[in-house]
């Protein structure tokens, strides 16, 4: 005997007591383990978190939340046929899904975070050794008279940063004590300039997002590049003596401020991604975890990129 069909009740569907629109209804810290493709490499393999959002018109009590991990889990097993080569792709491929499925909603919006395992060789020693820099994507797709897709893609690194305010601090007394000893201006001016003076560090997080059009593409391990090489010097779990040496040693010939960072990486930004069209959204952050205070340092660029590129290019 065939069993009647039993239609139950849309309960979102209702009208809800207080009828005003929600921004985003969804669900937040989804884990997904996410394959990225790379040509002529093994694929990377990450542990994905997912923040996943529509918004809610106001005659409407609740979402279909279960079309929103429909949706991700549908693009994830298509990436086993079609690979996907770029983590903001696919957070686009899912925020359209949602729109797709979520006929009221005019806003989808997809956020990712992951961990990212880069390959690196020491300074001196030259080790093969592992780091580990932070990830993110973001995709909106917005409903209209077509549907408009805008995508972000960045990461945050750690690094080192001397202070140059301390280190001219003490360049000055160690000018001062050299000339008490009688050594010569000029061979003092050299001592100076060879070795570098102490000064007190900071491990540096350089954070950059990118965000613009979907048919544009932007290199992820480019910014990463950017970030390790703006400021003092890069950051290694594996050092051995000689190494370290040299770690120390370049981070205090290369002093910055947390400003100069931000500006070295706005200035990067401009230079290495020219294809970009100006109004791609640039957001540069640096923090310092201070050393010798328990208070940390903070400078953020936001702005376009057309914005950027016309304020650099005015330099000089």
């Amino acid at each position: 005997m065939k069993l009647p069909v039993v239609h139950l009740p849309d309960i979102q569907a209702n009208q809800p007591d207080i009828a005003i629109t929600l921004t985003r209804v969804g669900v937040t810290d989804v884990k997904k383990l996410v394959e990225v493709a790379r040509k002529d490499k093994r694929p990377i393999v990450l542990v994905s978190t997912f923040d996943i959002f529509v918004d809610l018109p106001s005659d409407r009590k609740g979402a279909n939340l279960s079309r929103n991990f429909e949706a991700i889990d549908e693009v994830l097993e298509e990436m086993i046929a079609s690979p996907v080569y770029e983590i903001e792709d696919l957070c686009s491929e899912v925020a359209k899904r949602l729109i797709d499925r979520h006929e009221y909603a005019l806003i989808a919006e997809v956020r990712m975070k992951s961990e990212y395992i880069l390959k690196r060789e020491t300074p001196a020693t030259k080790l093969n050794c592992q780091e580990v820099v932070n990830i993110f994507a973001e995709a909106k797709a917005i409903r209209g008279k077509t549907l408009t897709i805008r995508k972000l893609v960045g990461a945050e690194v750690l690094g080192i940063t001397a202070c140059p305010c301390a280190q001219e601090i003490m360049v000055d007394k160690a000018r001062k004590e050299l000339k008490k000893l009688g050594v010569e201006s000029d061979v003092v001016k050299k001592f100076l300039n060879n070795v570098p003076m102490p000064t007190h560090n900071q491990r540096g997080r350089g954070i950059i997002s990118i965000e613009t059009h979907d048919s544009h593409f932007v290199s992820l391990e480019k910014i990463i590049n950017i970030i390790e090489n703006s400021m003092s010097s890069q950051m290694f779990e594996l050092l051995k003596r000689a190494d370290e040496a040299m770690i120390v040693e370049r981070a205090h010939k290369n002093p910055k401020f947390v400003e100069d960072c931000v500006r070295t990486m706005a200035q990067k930004i401009v230079n290495q991604f020219p294809e970009l069209p100006d109004d791609s959204v640039i957001v540069v952050k640096q923090i310092n975890e201070e050393s010798i205070h328990r208070h940390n340092a903070f400078a953020e660029r936001k702005s376009t990129l057309g914005e950027l590129r016309q304020e650099i290019n005015n330099i000089g």
